[in-house]
Parts: structure tokens; sequence; C-alpha cells
């Protein structure tokens, strides 16, 4: 009995570590990493808000954007920063063009307000 738990527990542990090993693979193909970053065009530096500024407010703003086929940013999403500084950043990313490309891609992009 003792025999049969003891190879049942290495059968189940090489499946676990196998079906592991498979995973990163699947999931590395997806990654925005694999893709090429596209060429800033046209870059606005963002306001630092007033409020910031009286707070002593500093830091950076990490925001994932959508970008059009033809370089126009479509979609923002936040990914971190301080909400006082968030609002400056997306109004300035809207405004940047990249380079086209056959395809949307999306980029993560960093503002660091100091």
């Amino acid at each position: 009995m003792k025999l049969r738990v003891c190879s049942s527990a290495l059968v189940l542990a090489l499946v676990l570590s196998t079906s592991a090993l498979l995973v990163p693979k699947a999931l590395a193909q997806n990654t925005p990493a694999d893709t090429a970053k596209r060429k800033v065009k046209t870059r606005v530096v963002p306001d630092f808000p007033a409020l910031a500024k009286q707070m002593n407010v500093t830091g950076k703003v990490k925001i994932e954007a959508t970008i059009s086929p033809d370089g126009r940013v479509t979609s923002t999403k936040v990914v971190g920063g301080s909400p006082l500084l968030v609002g400056s950043a997306l109004d300035a990313i809207k405004k940047w063009r990249f380079e086209a490309a056959p395809k949307e891609s999306s980029e993560i992009i960093e503002f660091d307000f100091n």
C-alpha cells in the first residue's frame, strides 16, 4: 500500500511539473515584448498639476495605450501612479502620435513627475 501511495505521488508530481513547463512557453508567444515598439513621432510632455506641486507629490505614472494603425492613441488604461498625476499624463498621451503600422498595438508608457 505504501509503495502504491508513493508511486501515485511521483506520477502526480511528474504530471504537474510537466504542465508547469508548458504553460510559460504558450504565454510567451503572446507577450507584447515580442512585438517591436512603435516609434513616437509627436511627443507631448505633461504639465505638472498645481495641486500636486502644492502637496509636493512626485512619482511615476504608467499608462497602457492602444495605438491605431495610423498612429493615433485610441484608448488608455492607467497601470499605476498617483491619482493627482494621472489626469495630466492621460491628457498628454492622447496627443501623442506614433509611426504607422499594419495593425493596432499597445504600449506601456511611463511618465516621471519630479
